[in-house]
């Protein structure tokens, strides 16, 4: 009941940032000269999936960027790399090697539609040769369509780049919370969730497109650190 209560009142605060930033946004409509934070806390939501106690948007991921000691990677930087190529050799597509987010989206499409000999090497290594990524372009546009159209808010917490950062421990806790993964399901993921047919069963189990922190127990407290931060949104 507790932790039902709580995903109530982060679903409420939520409903507090989309105001205060007017709005979720799509990734389609997103380029570099929009007022992003330095640094934050993104909230994809699923377009088509509702909670069972009303009518929001369930949250699908959530995520951040430089959590690293010296890392100079904004927020922005982090969202285009989940959008993928605008333009370019691999126009509409964009590079799953360089966004975990990306990745586990064709995994899941590969699995579900049986495309493993097309695929073959899908997730391989951190970079890949020209020919290689080429032949996947196909599969890297279905991804782009797919998180491209997939409603977000954003979080504006400019902290020092840290593992102990005040955005990792919003990002940590946010997902323990909302984490359906060995424990009753709150807010159940419909069948048709394309995260269904991810190769991993804490992706399937959780509900998220998460893989960290979806086996933790969260802090209540981190609830009070999210109002704090969008009041600073």
């Amino acid at each position: 009941m507790e932790r039902k209560r709580d995903i109530n009142r982060l679903y409420q605060l939520l409903k507090k940032l989309e105001e205060t930033v007017g709005g979720k946004q799509k990734l389609k409509d997103c380029t570099g000269y929009m007022d992003w934070p330095d640094r934050g806390v993104y909230i994809f939501f699923a377009p088509d999936e509702y909670r069972e106690s009303g009518d929001q948007l369930r949250v699908t991921r959530i995520g951040t960027h430089a959590v690293s000691e010296g890392s100079s990677t904004s927020l922005w930087n982090r969202l285009r790399t989940h959008r993928g190529a605008m333009r370019g050799t691999y126009e509409g597509g964009g590079n799953h090697r360089g966004s975990v987010f990306r990745k586990r989206v064709g995994e899941a499409f590969v699995e579900r539609e049986d495309l493993h000999d097309e695929y073959p090497h899908w997730g391989e290594g951190s970079s890949a040769k020209r020919e290689r990524r080429l032949s996947e372009l196909e599969m890297e546009q279905r991804v782009s369509d797919y998180l491209r159209d997939l409603p977000f808010l954003w979080l504006n917490v400019d902290d020092e780049p840290s593992a102990d950062s005040q955005r990792a421990y919003i990002e940590r806790n946010m997902i323990a919370l909302l984490s359906n993964y060995q424990r009753e399901a709150v807010d159940a993921r419909s069948d048709d969730w394309l995260g269904k047919h991810s190769r991993s069963e804490k992706i399937r189990e959780s509900g998220l497109w998460n893989v960290n922190h979806v086996d933790e127990k969260y802090d209540p407290v981190f609830l009070d650190e999210l109002s704090q931060a969008i009041d600073h949104t």
